[in-house]
């Protein structure tokens, strides 16, 4: 898996703007959904913007890829890792609380064999205390984590703050 970039898609609120950090710099802010290849095993950050009843406000998460997933070939685009902001999660984060979000693929062999059409990213909360990467390795296969909230950047955005992206 070294240098394998995975290609993520990034969801959010409708109106909610998301900019990627490219050489230490934010690109522009788009809505959603945004789609990246992220290297496995880098920390990426990202600004959100145009929060609904958070005018102003900025939330500054990372997503970090620690496993792939492995699409046909030719394909992967249609396959990317998503990682869901939620309304929710983005109001905490402005709280000052402190977000960890686990993506994990389904274990295959528990899986319903039908289609999941719910509106929204399926999740399972950890109760205090519990790691989330332990509570969903044992849903299936962590794939990325989000984390966000309880920092903001101190004095300007700095390579360190960049994660060197």
């Amino acid at each position: 898996m070294p240098g394998f970039y995975q290609p993520v898609e990034i969801k959010a609120p409708t109106g909610v703007l998301v900019s990627l950090a490219v050489d230490n710099q934010f690109d522009q802010a788009r809505p959603d959904p945004r789609k990246a290849k992220m290297l496995i095993g880098a920390v990426y950050r990202l600004r959100v913007t145009n929060i609904r009843l958070a005018e102003g406000l900025e939330v500054f998460p990372t997503i970090e890829v620690i496993d792939r997933i492995y699409a046909p070939v030719g394909q992967e685009l249609r396959f990317a890792i998503p990682v869901e902001l939620t309304e929710e999660d983005l109001k905490l984060a402005l709280e000052g609380k402190f977000v960890t979000r686990v993506i994990y693929l389904e274990d295959p062999r528990h899986a319903l064999p039908a289609p999941d059409n719910s509106p929204g990213q399926n999740w399972f909360e950890a109760a205090p205390g519990q790691d989330p990467l332990a509570v969903a390795d044992g849903l299936g296969r962590p794939v990325a984590i989000l984390r966000m909230g309880a920092r903001l950047p101190n004095q300007g955005l700095d390579a360190f703050f960049f994660f060197g992206s």
